[in-house]
């Protein structure tokens, strides 16, 4: 394959994927490792993406965000494995916090059946948890037809009458030094508020989100333990040193 050939490969698969593993990218092009690492650097100098640990992104901005229905497209396999460890954490008997985002929609399946009282602000959530038969409770609030969200005010003080055993926070963002953010603020402020409300706190995020930023912050790295699919070498000693690391091993 010719090198203007591969790059727009790459290109492509950026632009439909939003960030895409260096292996994905070296089997689609059947080419060495070294070769896509040169690529990708041109490739941002002539910012067409961005390098990531272990791949490239998509150059979104700050304060822009998918879609719920972008979302759920996006590193499907990857959030049901998430949401599987979560499930890991929750026992009978346990009141807990789903957070409007794609990764915890794909837990919702994997309550039915037991003893546990959902409290939720997805607009999305509701009919998966009817359905498979949960015991929930929605939010009240401003309704983020974007995200499927319910937030601001009103959310965060319906949130004061509960008190919850485990919570389970998305995010766009995760980073070290700036923690867990989301573009929006006052969806930043109900997850921050749920997560005061835990005496258990869980943020989920997939590979794409880490060494990522947004503009608003919802909480300290250290403030919550962080379930995750498969990560590198690098990224799993970086994380560790900051907060709990729960992980797919493959």
């Amino acid at each position: 394959m010719l090198t203007p050939e591969r790059q727009q490969l790459i290109i492509d698969m950026v632009k439909e994927h939003g960030v895409v593993k260096l292996r994905d990218i070296v089997e689609a092009t059947n080419t060495s490792e070294s070769t896509i690492r040169r690529d990708l650097i041109e490739l941002e100098s002539l910012q067409l993406l961005k390098r990531v640990h272990g791949g490239a992104a998509s150059l979104n901005s700050k304060a822009t965000e998918l879609s719920m229905t972008e979302k759920t497209t996006k590193n499907v396999q990857n959030k049901k494995l998430i949401a599987s460890l979560a499930m890991s954490q929750i026992n009978e008997g346990d009141c807990i916090y789903l957070d409007a985002g794609s990764t915890t929609f794909e837990m919702i399946p994997l309550l039915k059946g037991l003893d546990v009282t959902v409290v939720t602000n997805g607009l999305m959530h509701v009919e998966a948890l009817f359905e498979n038969e949960v015991t929930a409770y929605l939010l009240g609030g401003k309704m983020k037809g974007h995200t499927k969200a319910l937030i601001g005010n009103m959310a965060a003080e319906n949130l004061q009458s509960f008190r919850f055993d485990k919570c389970f926070i998305g995010t766009n963002g995760v980073h070290p030094k700036y923690g867990y953010t989301t573009p929006d603020p006052e969806e930043a402020f109900v997850k921050k508020t749920a997560i005061s409300f835990s005496e258990k706190k869980y943020i989920l995020a997939d590979y794409s989100k880490f060494s990522e930023t947004s503009f608003a912050k919802i909480a300290d790295i250290h403030e919550a333990t962080l379930i995750t699919d498969e990560l590198d070498e690098e990224l799993t000693s970086t994380y560790e040193k900051f907060t709990t690391l729960i992980k797919v091993v493959k």
